[in-house]
């Protein structure tokens, strides 16, 4: 479900984000309003191009040596002046999506990161928070995915669901 909500007044993007699932679910009912994605504090251009997505399963260890896997979708976006006039559209985009899905397995509940760039400046990765109605788009807040530590993850959600307040300080490493 979309929030009505206007992107000054946005909510943190909590790391855990949004799947692929959460955001083709949100977009279902909204076809044919346009999706603008944002980030650094504007919209991407409206000509911007999906130009890539691709799957991944990753197997790693920690800094803990403990091991972690993940399933993981990257939507590449050039943020370009290219398309016309207008955002691309909600069912667009999730056509896209779909026709990928087509050719390559998607999990949809994989984590999904979204790399942008202008085609000038790197590559940045970054995470999505829920889309929401704002006038007559949808926008999905882009943030920079930030580094973690997983051990320190489990340790401050294990502290919350127990009701304590965390201190701040890391316990790993």
């Amino acid at each position: 479900m979309l929030s009505s909500d206007n992107h000054k007044n946005a909510a943190p993007i909590d790391p855990s984000d949004l799947t692929i699932g959460d955001l083709l679910g949100a977009l279902a009912d909204y076809k044919d309003r346009p999706l603008v994605f944002r980030y650094d504090g504007r919209p991407v251009k409206p000509g911007y191009h999906v130009t890539e997505v691709k799957a991944g399963q990753f197997a790693a260890l920690d800094c803990e040596a403990n091991p972690e896997s993940w399933s993981e979708i990257f939507v590449q976006l050039w943020d370009v002046d290219e398309g016309g006039p207008v955002h691309m559209s909600a069912g667009k985009f999730a056509a896209i999506i779909r026709k990928v899905s087509d050719h390559v397995a998607l999990d949809q509940s994989a984590k999904l990161t979204f790399e942008v760039s202008d085609g000038i400046r790197p590559m940045e990765l970054h995470c999505a928070a829920q889309p929401s109605v704002v006038g007559g788009t949808i926008e999905v807040e882009l943030s920079p995915r930030p580094a973690s530590c997983k051990p320190r993850d489990r340790w401050l959600k294990e502290q919350a669901a127990a009701g304590k307040p965390s201190c701040g300080e890391s316990r790993c490493c």
